[in-house]
């Protein structure tokens, strides 16, 4: 096995064990990178000099006795996460030279447990989007067909992960983006409980919906990843108090007697007929292995699309008014007037997507349409919310799939918003409730990977780690990997047909 092709705890075996150090392993990373990222573009922005700097420092604390949790172990950033140094554009041309002057909260504890950065990936602009084809910079293509999306926003840290650019990454989920990339690029990712992992450093798009999570190749590295970054944090008035658990003792492969449900709105007309076929076929695993699976419903889930693109597109009309050209970003230099200068700097500096959303939450927000949509909107999500909260007091977790179909093409939806906004019609509901959930591979349609999704209550990660973990072990979906532009194009159809 290439060092690249480690998982993280892989990693952190060979690295206690001095067979391999980390200065090899984060080199073997960049080598990794310029291999293949002209293909893939997962990365905006890379750190070489940095990071080899971060693995030397690592090495050296070995050598003296000293460990941490991530000790020398390289990992990329979406870029919507403030690393201190480096260049955080959001996926935007407004913040195209922005470097900001501290470390988000995760980045802190990152560094504190001894990982080691490798560059920030690629995002939809201010993640707003399902495919990453709204970055201002360039499309992130699917390591497994390079022809397809790798979804979004967080479509760069999966790709990255996914074609062995990186250990393990962060991404964002608002509506999905940390599950519906994981699910197009057969990776891990999981959405933590809302507060349960700090916002802090985070660029805001939608403030009630926000959570940052990790990106993984395995379900033991989500659950070391979300030991280190999750927590309270006195700077985001929004986190929990509780105290974090050791997330790798959930993980048992025994899951006889968990109840598990399985919400018939998530088999509904538009899901592709492949995806129902493996998702179906998981869950007769789950079921093999002892859980009681019953089926069940969420009545409101029709309504979360058009909650969900009320209340974001509101909170982001908010939060992006602070890119006036004034404080910070680009600004527009041949503008006659202040008010001119605004209508510039906002009409050049975002993109088509950006705009649609700020002018729906502006709308949205108006005089006069405020209790029409707004409001009305924060009530169907409070339905939203007590329908998971009953399937709760029934289920330990529910399960389904993450996305209504595999990875579509690079082009095929970019005019039509609404069946993009679509492909996240299984995930939207999770953060309107702020619950938690992951997404893991669990089959091929059209030789392209499934996800699985499996959600849990608040503050239910263990337990949706050890059914995932559970899964993970009956099953080899997790050890297959994309066979990129290293093969001949006959070797890729030949390989795409295995995976049939």
């Amino acid at each position: 096995m290439k060092l690249y092709e480690l998982t993280i705890h892989e990693a952190l075996n060979l690295l206690r064990r001095r067979e391999i150090s980390a200065v090899e392993l984060t080199q073997a990373l960049l080598d990794r990178i310029v291999d293949v990222d002209n293909d893939i573009k997962a990365y905006i922005t890379l750190l070489p000099e940095t990071a080899l700097e971060e693995a030397r420092l690592a090495d050296e604390r070995r050598r003296e006795g000293m460990d941490g949790a991530l000790l020398g172990i390289p990992l990329a950033v979406k870029d919507v996460i403030c690393l201190a140094g480096a260049p955080t554009t959001c996926g935007s041309r407004i913040l195209e030279n922005f470097i900001p002057p501290y470390d988000a909260t995760v980045i802190e504890r990152l560094h504190q447990a001894g990982a080691v950065f490798l560059g920030k990936t690629n995002t939809d602009e201010f993640a707003m989007g399902s495919s990453t084809e709204n970055s201002a910079f360039f499309t992130t293509h699917n390591p497994w067909d390079p022809s397809r999306v790798p979804g979004g926003s967080s479509g760069g840290s999966a790709a990255a992960v996914s074609a062995d650019e990186a250990l393990g990454a962060l991404g964002s989920d608002t509506g999905g983006s940390v599950r519906q990339p994981a699910s197009l690029c057969g990776i891990v990712g999981l959405k933590p409980t809302y507060g349960r992992v700090s916002r802090y450093g985070l660029v805001a798009f939608a403030s009630s919906l926000d959570q940052i999570g990790p990106l993984c190749k395995d379900v033991t590295d989500c659950a070391l990843l979300l030991h280190v970054i999750a927590g309270h944090d006195a700077r985001d008035s929004t986190s929990w108090h509780a105290p974090v658990p050791d997330y790798t003792q959930a993980l048992r492969s025994e899951i006889k007697g968990l109840r598990i449900g399985v919400p018939r709105e998530y088999f509904a007309a538009g899901i592709q007929p492949g995806v129902e076929t493996a998702v179906r076929k998981a869950i007769q695993v789950l079921a093999d292995l002892g859980a009681e699976i019953a089926e069940t419903s969420l009545p409101h889930t029709e309504y979360a699309l058009p909650t969900y693109y009320l209340i974001a597109p509101a909170e982001a009309s908010a939060n992006l008014a602070r890119y006036d050209g004034v404080k910070y970003g680009y600004a527009a230099a041949d503008a006659a007037d202040i008010w001119e200068a605004y209508r510039k700097t906002r009409q050049h500096g975002f993109g088509a997507e950006v705009k649609r959303r700020i002018m729906l939450g502006t709308y949205a927000l108006s005089a006069g349409y405020y209790d029409a949509y707004y409001l009305k909107a924060q009530k169907v999500r409070t339905l939203i919310k007590q329908d998971f909260d009953r399937a709760f007091q029934q289920f330990d977790v529910l399960v389904g799939p993450t996305s209504p179909t595999v990875a579509f093409k690079i082009g095929e939806k970019i005019a039509d918003p609404l069946q993009m906004y679509l492909s996240d019609i299984f995930t939207l509901g999770h953060n309107l409730a702020g619950i938690c959930a992951l997404s893991l591979p669990c089959g091929f349609c059209d030789g392209l990977p499934v996800g699985l999704q499996i959600s849990g209550p608040a503050m239910g990660e263990e337990i949706v780690l050890r059914v995932a973990y559970a899964y993970e072990q009956a099953t080899p979906w997790h050890t297959y990997k994309p066979a990129l532009r290293n093969l001949s194009q006959n070797e890729y159809q030949m390989d795409k047909e295995h995976r049939r």
